[in-house]
């Protein structure tokens, strides 16, 4: 039997209708199944949080590798399917909540014993939340691997001059990987965009890709401050936006870019992780 004939028969048996506002679009491919897999470098020792797990096709999968696997689901429906079709595996707790509810999220994380890797075919509109949600943790998973839309991908992978606020936030706290494109026939119900798998492992002491230290010493907030005040209109100088959102005065900020080797004339998008960086640790001195 084909993946596809098994979700559409488990959807039939169970009465779920996949819900296109809470991204249910399931993954009816072995192969893709595999590769994701094979990404999160599972290993028997892991404590693996699944996100939206769905019917349970793939948290079965893992669970054959890891230690334990905490599926979280938020739809009560799917938790029910969950709970009758996984009932087997031992090494398999069913969560019912919302990840992105800190309570949820980090009950846990203490059942992790704060050492846990992240795998999910993630719904779309939750991307970016979870992906802030994770790396801002003081405890990091060791590793982020995920299915996402295709495009969201590219804009975390982004670099100078095409930066954006998404890969910024990702690429500040992590290493991000492309690993495999994934057409949107591999899904049921299809979805209206191509997909990806990507890998992100959370970083320390904010080393640079080339390895050099910059700081471990940021104020977090501060920096998506500065930042969020330099894309707050992306067509103008980077200079104009930090004056108008009252980060510098004009003075300042043209002292501060000559200082960064930065041009009068930068945009945002131009600025690497490391002129980011910089540029905090000037202002805030």
């Amino acid at each position: 039997m084909s993946l596809k004939t098994e979700t559409q028969e488990i959807c039939s048996q169970y009465q779920i209708q996949p819900l296109r506002r809470r991204g249910q679009n399931f993954l009816i491919n072995q192969e893709t199944i595999n590769k994701l897999l094979d990404a999160a470098n599972l290993e028997s020792s892991d404590y693996v949080i699944e996100i939206g797990a769905g019917l349970g096709i793939l948290t079965q999968e893992i669970a054959k590798k890891v230690k334990k696997v905490f599926a979280v689901e938020i739809d009560k429906k799917l938790v029910e399917v969950l709970k009758n079709r996984l009932k087997d595996y031992k090494n398999i707790e069913i969560i019912s909540g919302d990840i992105l509810d800190s309570k949820c999220c980090d009950a846990i994380m203490l059942k992790c014993f704060n050492d846990y890797k992240v795998v999910a075919n993630l719904p779309f509109n939750i991307t970016s939340a979870v992906l802030r949600k994770f790396l801002s943790q003081k405890i990091k998973p060791k590793s982020i691997t995920l299915i996402l839309q295709k495009e969201v991908g590219e804009r975390i992978l982004a670099k100078p001059p095409k930066m954006n606020l998404l890969a910024i936030s990702v690429q500040f706290y992590s290493k991000v990987k492309k690993i495999f494109k994934i057409s949107k026939e591999n899904f049921w119900p299809k979805p209206k965009v191509d997909s990806a798998i990507l890998q992100i492992v959370p970083i320390t002491n904010y080393e640079s890709s080339t390895n050099i230290r910059i700081t471990n010493n940021i104020d977090e907030e501060k920096f998506f401050q500065i930042v969020r005040a330099g894309f707050s209109s992306p067509r103008k100088y980077l200079l104009n936006n930090l004056v108008k959102s009252g980060i510098v005065n004009k003075e300042e900020s043209e002292n501060i870019l000559s200082q960064t080797n930065l041009s009068l004339k930068s945009r945002a998008q131009e600025l690497s992780i490391e002129n980011w960086i910089e540029l905090a640790n000037k202002i805030k001195n």
